[in-house]
C-alpha cells in the first residue's frame, strides 16, 4: 500500500458518517439542497442552523425516516440511503427526537427494555418451545436496562411511570432506550431544549461520558452556549445548505455564518 492509499483507509477509518450531495424536495421547496459533510468517529459534532436551514430533514434521512432525492449517505463504510429504518437502526445508527416519546403508561424500566432487538420472546412459539431462552434473554436485558438507567441517571426512577417524568427526565430516558444496543453513533435533536438548568447540566454530563467512552454524537442544538462548550467540529446549515463547518470559534467568527444565524450571539 502507497503513503496515499494507506492516508485515505485512515481516512475512511475514521470518518464514521458521511454525507455526499444529499437532496431532499418538497415540491418547489429544497429542505436539504445537496448537503456534504463528515462526521468523524469519536467526535461530538453540532449541526446548527436558523429554523427552516433543513436539520431536521437532514437528521430525517440520516435515520431513514425519509429517503433522499439524490447523493449518497454512508454509515460505517455502507452506503445506507434507502434501507428501511430498523435495518439503520440495527447497524448501530440511532435518534432521539426534540419531543420525547415514551410510552407514558409503562414504567421508566419497561420503556427501556423494550429497545433491545431480535429477543425470543418476540417470537411468540418461543415461549411455548424455548421458554428457558427467552427468560434468560428477559433477565439478560433486565440487567443491561438497569445499568443504562444508571448510567442515566434515572436508577431511581425505575419504577416511575415515564409520563410522571419531567421533560427534561423523559429525554434521558430516550437517551437510556438507544443505549440499550449499544450504539456506535447517536442523533441527538435539541438536547436542551425545555430542559431546566440543573437537569441540563446532567444531560451535559452523560453524553460527554458515553462520547469518552466510544460513542459518535451528532446533535442539533440552538442553546450555543452548550454547542460552544461541549461541541467540536460545528457545522453550519442554511438554505439546506452547509455553510460553514470547522472548529467552534471559527464558526462563531465566520461572517457567513453571523449574517444567516448567530447575529448577537457571536458577540454575546
Amino acid at each position: 500500500m502507497t503513503g496515499s492509499d494507506s492516508g485515505a483507509a485512515r481516512g475512511r477509518a475514521s470518518t464514521l458518517l458521511s454525507l455526499r450531495g444529499v437532496a431532499k424536495a418538497y415540491g418547489s421547496l429544497r429542505a436539504v439542497d445537496g448537503a456534504s459533510f463528515d462526521v468523524a468517529r469519536g467526535s461530538l459534532t453540532a449541526l446548527i442552523g436558523p429554523n427552516g436551514a433543513g436539520k431536521t430533514t437532514t437528521f430525517d434521512l440520516i435515520a431513514a425516516a425519509r429517503r433522499p432525492d439524490a447523493g449518497e449517505i454512508v454509515f460505517d463504510g455502507q452506503r445506507i440511503d434507502g434501507l428501511p429504518p430498523d435495518r439503520v437502526f440495527q447497524r448501530g445508527l440511532a435518534r432521539t427526537f426534540q419531543v420525547p416519546r415514551p410510552f407514558a403508561n409503562m414504567t421508566v424500566l419497561e420503556n427501556v427494555m423494550l429497545a433491545p432487538l431480535q429477543q425470543a420472546g418476540e417470537r411468540f412459539w418461543n415461549n411455548w418451545f424455548a421458554p428457558g431462552r427467552v427468560r434468560a434473554q428477559e433477565r439478560a436485558a433486565r440487567d443491561r436496562a438497569h445499568q443504562v438507567l444508571e448510567v442515566c441517571a434515572l436508577a431511581g426512577k425505575a419504577g416511575d411511570l415515564a409520563g410522571q417524568l419531567s421533560g427534561g427526565q423523559q429525554k434521558l430516558l430516550e437517551l437510556a432506550r438507544v443505549l440499550m444496543i449499544e450504539p456506535k453513533m447517536i442523533l441527538l435533536d435539541e438536547p436542551a431544549a425545555g430542559v431546566n438548568p440543573a437537569l441540563l447540566e446532567t444531560l451535559i454530563d452523560r453524553v460527554q461520558l458515553l462520547n469518552r467512552q466510544g460513542i459518535t454524537f451528532l446533535l442539533i442544538e440552538h442553546n450555543m452556549d452548550m454547542v460552544m462548550r461541549i461541541c467540536n467540529p460545528v457545522i453550519v446549515m442554511a438554505q439546506g445548505r452547509v455553510l460553514a463547518q470547522g472548529e467552534p470559534q471559527a464558526v462563531r467568527e465566520d461572517p457567513q455564518v453571523i449574517d444567516a444565524y448567530l447575529g448577537e450571539v457571536a458577540h454575546g
